[in-house]
């Protein structure tokens, strides 16, 4: 399994250009996953150049590294015309729909331990007339 996982706001809080405080389990449980054999895990950031290497040095130094940073394999060479969207299974990223869950929600997720916290279902609407909610109410009891 293949996991990108964004940089700020996802593993430090977001302060860019600098670099936030580690939000709470995030290097534990990425760490944690590789440890388990479970992924290959690719940064997936809008840094690059100086800033791009500030974020890599600051995992490595709390012993997290990655299979590959901003591309899909170590040996790819970027150029203009790559796409930036690397191929994961999972993105982990604090932009998507709802916000980014608890790192601990998160391990169980991908452990398949617990269902994804944002469930999607028709609600079907309610009629705007006062007098149908009325009846509908009514129907109920």
């Amino acid at each position: 399994m293949t996991i990108a996982v964004d940089f700020d706001g996802t593993i430090v809080t977001h302060e860019y250009p600098k670099i936030g405080q580690e939000i709470p389990f995030a290097i534990a449980t990425l760490k944690r996953l590789q440890s388990e054999n479970e992924c290959k895990l690719i940064l997936w950031s809008v840094r690059s150049g100086k800033l791009l290497d500030e974020a890599v040095e600051y995992c490595r130094i709390k012993g997290l590294e990655f299979y590959a940073v901003n591309k899909d394999f170590p040996e790819e060479v970027y150029d203009k015309a790559s796409n930036r969207k690397v191929n994961a299974d999972i993105y982990i990223d604090d932009r998507n729909v709802g916000g980014l869950p608890d790192w601990g929600v998160i391990y169980a997720m991908i452990k398949g331990k617990t269902r994804p916290i944002y469930d999607t279902q028709y609600i079907k609407p309610k009629p705007k007339n006062i007098i149908i909610r009325f009846g509908e109410w009514l129907a109920k009891r």
